[in-house]
């Protein structure tokens, strides 16, 4: 696999440790800036999630992705 498609592999697997994390934290959390971390948190990591999600299908689409 080229590096870069392991690179977008990897972001993904680092969005799902942040989604992980930022729902851990919100249940876990003892006051309100907690929750205004956790929620940047998730809602960053749904971000970088679509970008890198619609960058591999560029890839596929033009072949490149292996």
């Amino acid at each position: 696999m080229k590096a870069c498609n392991k690179n977008i592999n990897k972001t993904l697997g680092l969005v799902e440790k942040m989604i992980e994390l930022a729902n851990s934290g919100d249940n876990d959390r003892e006051d309100v800036g907690c929750g205004i971390l956790y929620g940047i948190l998730r809602d960053s990591a749904y971000r970088i999630k679509r970008i890198a999600e619609e960058e591999k299908k560029i890839h596929r689409d033009k072949g490149k992705w292996d």
